[in-house]
């Protein structure tokens, strides 16, 4: 039976998302915080696997359901609808980019996984699809067996629910290296070894900035076998201060990032 992927947020990570799961087989059922109408013309897009709903409905559809949600929005969720539900954490904590401040992830008493967890109490959360743009997120996916297959990883507290996920991020492009429990997952957060840079090209030099921009789109990272991420994982130190910084990211990236930011394309 052909299962269906829940997504709360349809803008460029949630997007990004969607396009691997219709593109392997699976159905998607969209929804943002502005109503299905507004997600019309990417679900037609995406083909006859997608629709738009509302969040309740993406919730009661979802087999597993994704959060590719800035941290700050998850307490809005409802808890109550997602009690019992496999829960995708696509967030990342990143204090310097907006009002969005916590002193228990500052000072590292949790990880933001955990604190996700916290608000969906009665949910199985589970880290992943976090650790690379939105571009290369599905740009970087390969069939088993490819050359260029490179690895994610993904880390949470119920084994069965980490399994599941696994299989999804197996099936969508990727091997899978399992990072731990959500306690863990500090390991696989904002500037540590396996955060964004080993699924970004290496940029050549003399480029002019808008070169660098198409080549960053244009090519992956070099592959990364599960061995080798599980090295950058288990040799990750806990970063301090705590959270996400754009001085911390592939300049590339933040070029396009704020040509995008300017031009109103973060829409959740």
């Amino acid at each position: 039976m052909t299962e269906t992927i829940g997504i709360i947020g349809s803008g460029l990570s949630g997007s990004g998302l969607a396009r691997l799961a219709v593109a392997a087989g699976y159905r998607v059922v969209l929804s943002n915080s502005r109503g299905p109408a507004t997600i019309s013309g990417l679900v037609e897009e995406l083909g006859p696997l997608a629709r738009a709903a509302t969040v309740e409905e993406a919730i009661a559809a979802g087999d597993l359901v994704a959060i590719p949600l800035p941290l700050a929005n998850v307490e809005a969720l409802p808890a109550d609808r997602l009690a019992g539900k496999v829960v995708i954490d696509q967030t990342n904590y990143y204090p310097a980019a907006g009002a969005f401040r916590r002193a228990d992830l500052d000072n590292a008493e949790l990880t933001s996984s955990e604190l996700v967890q916290r608000h969906l109490r009665e949910s199985k959360v589970v880290k992943a699809f976090h650790n690379l743009d939105w571009h290369h997120l599905s740009h970087n996916a390969r069939p088993r067996g490819h050359a260029e297959r490179t690895t994610l990883p993904v880390a949470g507290d119920d084994a069965d629910a980490k399994e599941r996920v696994a299989r999804f991020v197996a099936a969508v492009g990727y091997d899978v290296v399992d990072a731990g429990s959500l306690a863990d997952s500090w390991r696989v957060e904002p500037n540590t070894p396996i955060y964004f840079w080993p699924y970004a090209p290496v940029i050549p030099a003399g480029l002019t900035e808008d070169e660098e921009k198409k080549y960053y789109l244009e090519h992956s990272g070099a592959p990364l076998s599960p061995e080798a991420a599980r090295k950058l994982i288990d040799g990750a130190e806990r970063p301090s201060p705590v959270g996400g910084t754009l001085e911390g990211l592939p300049p590339a990236h933040v070029a396009i990032f704020l040509d995008l930011a300017r031009a109103g394309t973060f829409q959740r």
